[in-house]
C-alpha cells in the first residue's frame, strides 16, 4: 500500500505551520485531524476529515532518480553558529522551502571541515530555493563563518536504493 502524506505548508495558515505527516491513509487522516483541532482550531467533523483525505498525496521515497542533491563543503569552528543560521533560514523561508531533507556531517580526516547534503525534488526546485532571499542570507552568513572557503557540488540523482 502506498504511504500518504499531508503537509500543512500546502494549506495557507496564519501560523505558518510546517508540520508534515506521512503514513498509511487512515493514520494520516486521524493524526492530521487531531493536529487541525489542537493547533489550528478546526472542528473535528466529517467535513474536516474529507478535506484532509482530499488533500492527501502519495508519499515519495526520500530520494529518487531525477532528484537533485547539492553537496556543500565548508570549514567552521563554531557549529552552534551554523545551527543558528539554519534555524533562522528555516523560519524565514517557511513554506517556500523546496529542500526535502539535509544531512550535516563532520569530516573525520579533516577536523573542523563539514559537509552538508541537501536534497531537492529537481534541479529547478533547487534553483527556486537558491533565488529566495532567505537562502541568499544564509549563504552570505555561511561564507563569512567559513572564511570564504565554501564549495558546492551539484549532483543529479541517477540511482537511489534502499537496502
Amino acid at each position: 500500500m502506498t504511504r500518504k502524506i499531508v503537509d500543512c505548508r500546502d494549506v495557507p495558515s496564519e501560523s505558518g505551520c510546517t508540520l508534515t505527516l506521512t503514513g498509511e491513509e487512515d493514520e494520516v487522516v486521524e493524526a492530521a485531524s487531531q493536529h487541525a483541532v489542537a493547533v489550528h482550531g478546526h472542528d473535528d467533523d466529517a467535513a474536516l476529515r474529507d478535506m484532509i483525505r482530499a488533500g492527501l498525496k502519495d508519499a515519495q521515497p526520500a530520494t529518487v532518480p531525477g532528484a537533485f542533491v547539492q553537496l556543500i563543503e565548508f570549514p567552521i569552528e563554531r557549529l552552534e553558529e551554523f545551527d543558528a543560521a539554519v534555524d533562522d533560514w528555516m523560519r524565514e523561508i517557511g513554506p517556500d522551502r523546496t529542500a526535502r531533507w539535509f544531512v550535516l556531517g563532520a569530516d573525520r580526516e579533516r577536523p573542523g571541515v563539514h559537509v552538508e547534503l541537501v536534497e531537492f525534488p529537481s534541479y529547478e526546485d533547487a534553483m527556486t530555493n537558491s533565488k529566495h532571499p532567505a537562502t541568499a542570507a544564509i549563504a552570505e552568513r555561511l561564507t563569512t563563518m567559513a572564511g570564504g572557503q565554501v564549495s558546492f557540488r551539484n549532483l543529479d540523482v541517477v540511482r537511489a536504493q534502499m537496502p
